[in-house]
């Protein structure tokens, strides 16, 4: 199965990218998971994580089958 990574909005703009797989096991959270699917790219500060559509941490852990999705931070007024 593996893991679903996908990249919203500025991310995938400015990774060239809007989603990808990574191996079952190659990771065990959605930190590593952004290191892995970015080649090592620096997080932008409050980039927000979602696991399986719910917001987490970064230090949450994955599975063979999660889906996990990056977004840049939101402002609005």
């Amino acid at each position: 199965m593996g893991i679903a990574i996908k990249f919203f909005a500025s991310l995938r703009e400015q990774l060239g990218r809007e989603d990808c797989e990574l191996e079952a096991g190659s990771v065990q959270t959605v930190a590593e998971a952004w290191v892995w699917a970015t080649d090592d790219a620096v997080m932008p500060g409050n980039t927000l994580m979602a696991l399986n559509m719910e917001y987490v941490d970064a230090d949450a852990v994955v599975s063979d089958g999660d889906e996990v999705a990056f977004f840049p931070p939101v402002t609005g007024g």
